[in-house]
């Protein structure tokens, strides 16, 4: 039987963050998340939506010739045929990543898939929903994602990324919430306290000023 999955939109653009930004990249956006971040800039995606088949969601996507695929949200997981989709993309052979909030058990996500979890600050408003056993399943291809709008989410990402050892299982993002944290700032904290991390701005709200659908 061909599951199905509410989605709020698919479409082709540059990958804005993660290790693979401004590459080519088709995006599959889920509806609905159970959380509710202070500062999310896809609450459009937490209801409404269309329900789609699976076959009918690859057919789409297989139109875009594309290599990578993000799957994200809203939170994608929240939907369990999430996972049926992952698989059967990455059976295809595309480079598939998923974008979760680290609040939705990430154990049965399939094993070729990039897991990018973002685990949320003090500042989120949603720190209390960080589920850390899932780090227990991060790999080296996965990543980790601490969205920054001070300095108290500085120190403490600083400090969980320690605490866990994250570097030593996987890449780790630092990401500053636009127009809250300066991201020369952020950058030159880095600098100075030599962190492991890989710092990064939202390619795609300097490009296109964070149009939906881009």
């Amino acid at each position: 039987m061909d599951k199905s999955l509410r989605i709020t939109e698919i479409f082709y653009s540059l990958q804005g963050e993660s290790n693979t930004v401004g590459i080519p990249t088709v995006f599959i956006r889920l509806t609905g998340c159970p959380l509710r971040c202070r500062y999310c800039d896809t609450a459009y995606a937490f209801t409404g939506g269309e329900k789609k088949t699976i076959s009918s969601i690859i057919e789409q996507v297989d139109q875009y010739q594309a290599k990578f695929i993000t799957v994200t949200g809203g939170e994608p997981l929240a939907q369990v045929a999430c996972h049926r989709l992952l698989e059967l993309l990455l059976d295809k052979d595309y480079i598939v990543s998923v974008e979760t909030s680290g609040a939705i058990d990430v154990s049965k996500v399939d094993s070729r898939a990039v897991k990018v979890m973002d685990l949320k600050t003090p500042a989120s408003a949603e720190m209390d929903k960080n589920k850390y056993q899932n780090i227990d399943y991060l790999t080296q291809k996965d990543q980790v994602k601490f969205v920054i709008a001070d300095d108290k989410d500085y120190q403490w990402s600083t400090a969980i990324m320690q605490q866990y050892d994250l570097a030593s299982r996987c890449e780790i993002l630092f990401s500053p919430v636009m127009g809250e944290m300066n991201p020369r700032v952020l950058a030159e904290n880095i600098i100075k306290d030599n962190l492991p991390v890989r710092f990064q701005i939202q390619l795609h709200k300097y490009l296109w000023d964070d149009a939906q659908g881009k």
